[in-house]
């Protein structure tokens, strides 16, 4: 089985693919925590784009918070896996707490990330997004769902890796799909990773100021 070694090799490899939007001024990363953002960074740096983030919280099943009944991201947008919940029996007011807990997640790393200011304008603009890797997709398709509301003119789906019929249904929501690998036997997402290890709250922090502080310099750079 084909692994990547580590995030940063993922978007070592995306960045390569991706050319055609190096340096462009109307395009914007943006990476869904946690693990999206290392991804994101390592992009922001290859293709001297800025880097933000879009906060999304996966709804787990009630007694079971593993299996992803959906998500919910910053703007209200939410996404339901209506198969998933007819499967376990489920109707959308049974998950009416997990859906406020997750809500107050996403303000309280809205005030951490970015220091509760909204997102970005993105009228008009291209949004390439990025994660780590994909399974069900409840969490990407809430993500699709909420940088849709903010009108861009075009949506590029940034994916690592992520099985085939998952990724088939996100072509059809994006304007581009760009993915390195779709195992023909996909297990979890770090099953395809060699290092896959947690990515913590102030690692994101650091990935943005670090990404913003390179595009600063890269910008007066080009000015001298």
């Amino acid at each position: 089985m084909v692994v990547l070694k580590d995030r940063e090799e993922a978007g070592r490899l995306l960045a390569e693919r991706l050319g055609a939007y190096r340096d462009d001024p109307n395009a914007l990363i943006l990476a869904l925590p946690r693990g999206g953002v290392a991804v994101g960074y390592t992009l922001s740096l290859a293709l001297h784009l800025p880097l933000d983030v879009l906060i999304v919280r996966k709804l787990g099943a009630p007694g079971n918070p593993e299996y992803a009944v959906g998500a919910v991201a910053e703007g209200g947008a939410l996404y339901l896996n209506r198969e998933g919940l007819r499967d376990l029996g489920l109707v959308r007011e049974d998950l009416d707490q997990s859906i406020l807990t997750q809500e107050a997640e996403i303000v309280r790393r809205q005030t951490l990330y970015r220091g509760g200011r909204s997102l970005p304008a993105m009228t008009g603009r291209t949004i390439l997004l990025v994660d780590d890797g994909i399974a069900t997709g409840s969490t990407f398709f809430a993500s699709v769902e909420a940088a849709r509301k903010l009108k861009p003119d075009r949506l590029v789906a940034v994916i690592p890796v992520g099985p085939k019929e998952t990724l088939l249904r996100v072509q059809r929501e994006v304007d581009e799909l760009v993915c390195l690998m779709t195992p023909r036997l996909f297990f979890a997402v770090g099953n395809h990773y060699e290092e896959f290890r947690q990515v913590e709250d102030e690692a994101v922090v650091r990935y943005l100021e670090r990404a913003a502080a390179a595009l600063r310099e890269e910008r007066r750079a080009s000015r001298a």
